[in-house]
């Protein structure tokens, strides 16, 4: 990651609840059946706030029947410039009711918008820029396409246990949201959990995972203390779900309380990110590139959240 952008149209494939071997998520420009929580991440394009609430989700054509859990990528209608957008549950299970935010960071666009992304924007306690590139592996593979690919696996995994979800962008191919609107996302739907997808770019010589949690800053002063709880949630079932190590560089077992991040600072929902691996570390690069270990991923992501999501008062 090495830091992170907003909105959210529908997306690339969704994959289902997927198992080992499942399909990969297919090509940038198809999405998840949804309904637009409204934007434009193109810089041309003039964007709007997130407005649609859990509550206005509607099914949308070509969806699958509630408890249907896929086993097989499904292509649905891109949102308009990949922005925001909510997802219907796709069974009826233990996530019943909730609503998660998934942010995957960063977009592959970015990397051809550097005056977009490299505008400043207040991040709660100081500047920072609307987005970055992310980092790579030394092969070239992107961390936004990592963060996509996961994102969407997850999604669909929430959506299968009857989750609402809100993804922050739903094509790997636009600009932004810049990190601001990220958290406003999560905010705006009323999330009972967010989480930001990333990959770092660490020391080559570094490997494994890594949790950053939220410090408080005024504006996120009442989501520490269950953030906390999630970021824990999360770090037991992220290393149980992958045996990925706690990151031997960022953190402490695998925990780093972060507070120049946009994404955390400003939310008001329960709020964390995880660094899923380091993309320079050999070993940690052949996991991110692969399908299965994206899958496998995504669900231990799942379970934290679960884990979270079914604790009394959530």
């Amino acid at each position: 990651m090495r830091r992170i952008a907003w909105i959210l149209p529908a997306a690339a494939a969704l994959v289902c609840g997927c198992g080992a071997g499942s399909p990969a998520p297919q090509a940038a420009g198809q999405s998840p059946s949804s309904v637009p929580v409204s934007h434009r991440s193109e810089p041309a394009v003039p964007r709007a706030s997130p407005t649609a609430s859990a509550a206005s989700v509607k099914p949308a054509p070509g969806e699958p029947a509630p408890g249907n859990n896929a086993a097989s990528a499904r292509a649905q209608p891109d949102a308009a410039g990949g922005g925001p957008e909510l997802f219907r549950p796709t069974g009826t299970g233990i996530l019943r009711g909730k609503v998660v935010a998934v942010d995957p960071g960063h977009n592959g666009g970015n990397f051809a918008a550097a005056s977009v992304i490299g505008k400043l924007i207040w991040n709660g306690r100081e500047t920072e820029t609307c987005d970055t590139t992310g980092a790579e592996t030394d092969g070239g593979s992107t961390e936004a396409q990592f963060n996509w690919n996961v994102a969407l696996y997850l999604t669909a995994e929430l959506r299968a246990e009857g989750a609402t979800v809100a993804l922050t962008r739903t094509s790997n191919t636009g600009v932004g949201p810049c990190v601001t609107e990220r958290a406003a996302i999560g905010n705006e739907v009323h999330a009972n959990a967010a989480i930001s997808i990333h990959a770092d770019g660490g020391p080559p010589g570094g490997r494994g995972f890594a949790i950053l949690e939220p410090v408080a800053d005024r504006t996120n002063d009442a989501i520490i203390g269950p953030s906390v709880i999630l970021g824990a949630d999360l770090q037991a079932a992220f290393a149980s779900g992958t045996g990925e190590p706690f990151s031997s560089y960022d953190g402490t077992d695998g925990i780093r309380p972060r507070n120049d991040l946009a994404g955390i600072n400003l939310s008001i929902v329960p709020k964390v990110f995880i660094e899923c691996a380091n993309m320079r570390n050999a070993a940690d690069a052949a996991l991110v590139t692969s399908p299965r270990w994206q899958a496998t991923a995504a669900r231990a992501i799942a379970a934290g959240l679960t884990a979270f999501l079914t604790r009394a008062g959530s």
